[in-house]
């Protein structure tokens, strides 16, 4: 998309799956990015295939759950690229198992990733747009966040969070040129997929198949594109929207 040409665009859980198909993506229109996650070796591999197609890119080891981290990560894009115009608050974790066998530890570790994260994120990637004039910010969630699904109650519980906070924020930063959307992907085929299912031939790999009209889960690079579209200006009149990416599912 031509109107991504040039913009600087930092992108969290960027080192596998949607994060890191998005970030090529982005790559591929020309963007400049600033891609953060914890692990430091994929994260410097993920900078040399975005160098390979022409983008400038850096990593920043960053961890969501921690404000210093978050607010170094928006730092270092601004010092970097001189602004920020695209945020895409990606990063999470999972959890699955029966609400009575839940610990408080398995709690904060979820929401302070899927919920905290995004707050955290957004705590100061909004200064940052706002000096640049405005821009687009694109929340992860999951269908998740919209339905509710047996023994994975953590996991959707900081989805609808996310949901809300999408919905609130946009209203709070509509009249100044800033855009919060969110995503939500049915089952892509990442790796936190695979850690949840144990690989697409398992029963439960086959059973989230079916949940989807077209039959399918869907790829990351399917993902990336929706997340492309509305960080881009054919999108200008999208905002406090979830999008879903899920083959259908919330359509049943």
């Amino acid at each position: 998309m031509k109107s991504l040409s040039g913009k600087v665009v930092l992108i969290t859980g960027a080192t596998s799956g949607i994060g890191k198909a998005t970030a090529l993506a982005f790559g591929k229109a020309g963007s400049r990015l600033i891609v953060a996650g914890r692990r430091e070796a994929e994260g410097a591999h993920l900078v040399t295939e975005l160098k390979a197609l022409g983008a400038e890119a850096r990593f920043v080891r960053t961890d969501v759950s921690q404000e210093a981290e978050v607010r170094t990560l928006v730092e270092t894009t601004v010092t970097t690229f001189g602004r920020l115009d695209v945020a895409f608050n990606n990063a999470g974790v999972e959890a699955a198992g029966p609400i009575t066998e839940f610990t408080v530890e398995e709690y904060r570790r979820v929401f302070d990733v899927n919920v905290l994260g995004v707050l955290l994120a957004l705590k100061y990637e909004i200064p940052a747009l706002l000096q640049s004039g405005g821009g687009s910010i694109i929340n992860t969630s999951s269908v998740a966040g919209q339905i509710g699904m047996a023994n994975v109650n953590l996991y959707v519980a900081s989805k609808h969070a996310v949901e809300g906070i999408t919905r609130s924020t946009a209203l709070e930063y509509a009249a100044q040129g800033i855009r919060v959307n969110a995503i939500a992907p049915g089952a892509i085929v990442t790796d936190m997929v695979q850690r949840f299912t144990g690989g697409p031939e398992t029963e439960t790999g086959k059973y989230l198949a079916s949940m989807h009209p077209l039959g399918r889960m869907g790829r990351p690079e399917e993902v990336a594109q929706t997340v492309l579209f509305l960080a881009s200006d054919e999108a200008s009149f999208v905002t406090g929207h979830t999008l879903a990416v899920d083959g259908g599912w919330l359509a049943k």
